[in-house]
């Protein structure tokens, strides 16, 4: 009677065998100690294998954040008039998310090294900068003409990645345990209240112009903007019924 071997396990791929193999020497011997060279020999390739994956070792450190930048710029240029725009670039930053969530174990031992070493705290400033200009160069095309766009524009970019990086930071402070969407929807909550459509000073309240009382045919008068909330117009409608 003959017996089958199970077939040997398959090789990842390239670049998950660089990222896998540098953060194996960073663990074990620090960051600072762990050459390309040595990162190369575990992996078994070579040098010009390497950079063909990593323009740096830093970028060994953070080897998805240039696919989710494109993602990210790939969903804004898809954007139309139709979308609100403070929540299509928070829904955006929900990208950053999935990315960190895909592997929660790998998000929280980068983040772990990110805070030892000064020089990859640099690089994720710069990392995170360049988040911000994607999201800030949409809304800058969406308040074109508007006073203060792009002012608000780059506001409502900052307090977008500030809202979406304290509540990411808190999840893997907490060694990714935890429900991370949950807390990035309640932060970026905060921000759709403070600069959403609903909260723009912007629109005039409705105006209202009640017949006189006393006739059953009476005709009420609403003149309001396009974009005033419906919520808006209902209440001043009520209020000057009651007072007919």
């Amino acid at each position: 009677m003959s017996s089958t071997s199970a077939a040997p396990a398959a090789k990842p791929p390239m670049r998950e065998a660089l990222v896998a193999a540098a953060f194996q020497l960073f663990l074990e011997r620090g960051y600072e100690q762990t050459t390309v060279d040595d990162i190369v020999a575990l992996a078994g390739v070579g040098r010009r294998s390497f950079f063909r994956y990593f323009p740096s070792k830093e970028d060994v450190v953070f080897p998805d954040h240039e696919r989710c930048l494109a993602d990210m710029t790939a969903f804004l240029a898809a954007s139309g008039t139709e979308h609100e725009p403070v929540r299509r670039v928070c829904d955006a930053a929900r990208l950053v998310l999935g990315m960190y969530a895909e592997n929660p174990s790998f998000s929280v031992q980068r983040y772990r090294l990110t805070k030892q070493v000064p020089g990859l705290r640099a690089y994720e400033l710069s990392v995170v900068w360049r988040y911000e200009r994607a999201l800030a160069e949409y809304l800058r095309g969406r308040f074109a003409g508007r006073p203060d766009g792009t002012l608000r524009a780059d506001v409502i970019a900052a307090a977008v990645v500030a809202a979406h990086n304290n509540a990411l930071r808190s999840w893997l402070r907490s060694d990714g345990l935890g429900d991370a969407g949950a807390a990035v929807d309640h932060a970026l909550g905060y921000v759709q209240k403070t600069f959403g459509r609903a909260a723009e000073p912007s629109t005039p309240p409705a105006r209202i112009s009640p017949a006189p009382a006393g006739h059953p045919d009476d005709v009420v008068v609403v003149v309001t903007r396009r974009d005033a909330p419906l919520w808006r117009v209902v209440q001043e409608l009520e209020a000057a019924l009651g007072r007919a």
